[in-house]
């Protein structure tokens, strides 16, 4: 399971090396919460994160969308930034 890490109002998530996967969720500004990431799949290919409507509308949805997305491609921490 991904470590979650919540950041400060305006704090950036740590940076990744290229090949290091990541996953960030983030609040907007109408109250959803969008997320984003970037893995490998064993192979080598890479394989994009981009969250879908249905889990954007609550931190808990968008969270358990992001932690199934982490546990599938082995992504050691999701970044929560809580302030748009």
């Amino acid at each position: 399971m991904a470590a979650i890490i919540y950041l400060s109002p305006g704090e950036q998530m740590q940076d990744c090396e290229y090949d290091e996967p990541w996953l960030l969720v983030e609040a907007s500004d109408d109250g959803r919460f969008f997320g984003t990431g970037s893995a490998w799949k064993p192979n080598g290919e890479w394989v994009g994160y981009g969250s879908l409507p249905e889990s954007d509308y609550s931190l808990t949805e968008a969270l358990a969308a992001a932690q199934l997305w982490a546990d599938r491609y082995s992504v050691p921490t999701i970044w929560v930034q809580l302030t748009p």
